[in-house]
């Protein structure tokens, strides 16, 4: 217990979130993402009629279902940590986030459990043009749940049209709070990321199905579908990226500056592929680097100049190695992603998309991609702007809750204990699901009646799962 208390509350609190956080983040991708392929997998039965989307739909949101639920518990828990860890927070910068907060449950939450319990149980209960709508309305609950949110953490980076009275921020101009300036940016990259990150399982899912030659009909849908979304968002991601990063550029310096490990605020800026920043040196130990394509990428031009690390006080420079090497890994995901829709596009107009084996193989095991991506991101850009919490409003240490080191590690380590215990039964849940694949879900005729045969072929796919346990 001694150990315990002698332990620093501010870095135990900032954990304990990274952990909930890292957790959450992952489901609300997913589900952004998931409700979108739904609702046009609804729209496409509802065009052609053909059983096949409709069985895939049915597949489809029974994981949606879960992780949907699994998001809800996880971010339950944020909740409880503002009020608990971080009162400081609240009192300093409430005014302003805590409406949008409260915005995203009435506009967002509501809109979407509402509707889901449509789409999960009505469907030979209402006419089949509202069970569509429903679907649409899932999808865009989830995206204006991001808006939210995003805004919100948007105006923690980039704090705009608010003033300080005793301390305390008051809102003077909810236009430009909800729409501050890296928020455009953010939410895109944000979309695009749970759209790429789903786009992707649901290309890993298919291509494990052809390999293994089970539900080879929707196996070659779900390889279409998520490889076209993969052809057309991979690239678009880069080029909002990099928008981002202009933005970033302008508004926080220093947070440019531990993505690129630039020290010195000269010019030209070099792009650094590899090295291990020292903090104590201020250099870069065993430097891999590109003269000149820094200030390309960063200024446009070749010999720009940029903020360096030594700028500022090292006391308001942000961690560098997760900075750093976060940025790089998200990097190096999407130019693999890149490459990924590219050969697959040409093995798709050639018609050999099918038949490659050395190529669908290995992207049956790339569907976490996504999600590493998304953290890694998160990670980029929630531990960049330290040691503020709202840059240049509220730094971390100032926002914390007058706890004991010892209270926050134990609710820590019980977070731990309930998390590990609900998230293994979810993804037992989802992985069950995905070994009984899309031929469990029974085809309903109009009148809502299950014929006997599509009942014995539902039991039969079981039974085939029950010994496929190798393809997922």
């Amino acid at each position: 217990m001694d150990f315990v208390s002698a332990l620093d509350p501010v870095l135990l609190a900032r954990l304990q979130f990274a952990f909930t956080i890292s957790l959450h983040i992952i489901f609300p991708g997913f589900t952004i993402g998931l409700s979108a392929f739904i609702a046009t997998l609804e729209i496409l039965h509802w065009r052609t009629g053909r059983d096949l989307y409709l069985k895939l739909s049915k597949f489809w949101l029974k994981i949606f279902a879960v992780s949907f639920a699994m998001g809800v518990v996880s971010g339950l828990m944020l909740s409880y940590q503002f009020g608990t860890n971080w009162a400081r927070l609240g009192i300093v910068i409430g005014n302003v986030i805590g409406p949008m907060l409260g915005y995203e449950v009435l506009t967002a939450f509501f809109l979407e459990s509402t509707f889901l319990g449509i789409l999960l149980f009505g469907r030979n209960r209402v006419p089949q043009w509202a069970h569509v709508l429903s679907a649409c309305m899932v999808a865009i609950g989830t995206a204006i749940s991001a808006f939210w949110i995003i805004s919100a953490n948007s105006w923690m980076q980039t704090p705009v049209g608010f003033e300080m009275r005793d301390g305390i921020a008051f809102p003077l101009d909810w236009w430009r709070i909800i729409f501050n300036p890296s928020f455009p940016y953010r939410l895109t990259h944000m979309l695009i990321a749970a759209y790429l990150s789903t786009s992707v399982v649901v290309l890993a899912v298919g291509a494990r199905y052809l390999m293994a030659e089970r539900f080879e009909d929707e196996a070659r849908t779900m390889i279409r579908m998520g490889l076209g979304m993969v052809i057309a968002l991979a690239p678009l991601q880069l080029f909002v990226g990099d928008q981002h990063g202009l933005n970033t550029l302008h508004h926080q310096p220093v947070k440019i500056a531990a993505m690129e490990a630039h020290w010195d605020g000269k010019g030209p800026v070099d792009l650094v592929l590899f090295a291990i920043p020292n903090a104590e040196t201020e250099r870069n130990d065993y430097e891999v680097a590109l003269p000149h394509v820094g200030s390309l990428i960063l200024t446009h031009t070749w010999d720009g100049k940029i903020a360096g690390l030594k700028d500022v006080p090292a006391s308001d420079r942000p961690p560098l190695l997760s900075v750093f090497f976060g940025f790089r890994i998200m990097v190096g995901i999407g130019m693999l992603l890149i490459g990924i829709g590219f050969v697959g596009a040409i093995l798709w107009m050639r018609g050999k998309l099918f038949d490659a084996r050395w190529f669908l193989r290995p992207i049956g095991y790339m569907w976490p991609l996504g999600f590493i991506a998304i953290l890694s991101g998160w990670i980029v850009t929630e531990t960049g702007r330290q040691p503020w919490i709202a840059t240049g409003v509220l730094r971390t240490a100032d926002a914390i809750s007058p706890v004991p080191a010892a209270t926050v590690a134990t609710s820590f380590a019980l977070i731990i204990v309930v998390y590990v215990v609900v998230f293994s039964i979810g993804v037992y849940y989802i992985r069950k699901l995905l070994r009984h694949g899309p031929q469990g879900a029974a085809v309903a005729h109009s009148d809502g009646a299950t014929p006997n045969s599509t009942l014995a072929a539902a039991g039969s796919a079981t039974r085939e799962a029950a010994d496929g346990e190798q393809v997922i």
